[in-house]
């Protein structure tokens, strides 16, 4: 039981909401490529290619994303850094596009297949699949991962030690006070007992 508890806490509470966010990041990759490639924005283009629609729609969908994994899946372990998390965030992004990238490449270029089923199938399922496991993967255990000395969890666990030594602390203080005021009684009660000398 404490196993299953374990493995929930430290790794399937986490896919699941990387999930979530990764499917509201697949709705904006998927709409966006399918409008560029369509010639929403004029025809004739690198960004109507299946190439140049890829980048702007996983440029644009990584944004998404990290916003929703900074402040929802991973928000215990945010970095104080964000301009930093945000950069290596987009690595683990790009290596993922270039996944992707090459799922679409070969598929269009090298196998010709050259539908926009075939596009959808080759960047949007095969390839999202290996490059979502990548990049949970990564997020978690870098990016977001507990050894990172800026994120809110290393923080939490200074904060934490450094509020129980203070408590040791003032017990050892109160202690050192408790013994003082112990020796003056002793000595007290000693002066009283003795007798005075005649002179």
């Amino acid at each position: 039981m404490r196993f299953i508890k374990y493995v929930y806490e430290r790794l399937v509470r986490y896919a699941l909401k990387f999930g979530v966010v990764g499917l509201i990041g697949y709705v904006v990759d998927v709409a966006i490529f399918n409008m560029l490639r369509l010639g929403a924005t004029g025809t004739d283009h690198f960004f109507q290619s299946p190439l140049g629609a890829k980048i702007v729609s996983v440029a644009i969908s990584t944004l998404v994303t990290w916003f929703g994994n900074r402040y929802w899946t991973f928000r215990e372990h945010r970095r104080k850094n964000f301009m930093l998390e945000l950069a290596e965030f987009t690595v683990i992004a790009v290596a993922g596009l270039g996944i992707s990238l090459l799922c679409l490449w070969i598929s269009h270029y090298v196998l010709g297949f050259t539908s926009l089923a075939a596009d959808n199938i080759s960047a949007n399922v095969i390839g999202l699949v290996i490059a979502t496991l990548f990049r949970f993967l990564m997020y978690r255990y870098w990016v977001y991962g507990q050894h990172r000395k800026d994120g809110l969890t290393a923080r939490k666990e200074r904060e934490a030690e450094a509020a129980a030594l203070s408590i040791f602390e003032d017990d050892s203080a109160a202690s050192r006070d408790a013994a003082a005021l112990d020796r003056d009684a002793d000595s007290a009660r000693l002066d009283r007992h003795i007798p005075e000398k005649s002179s």
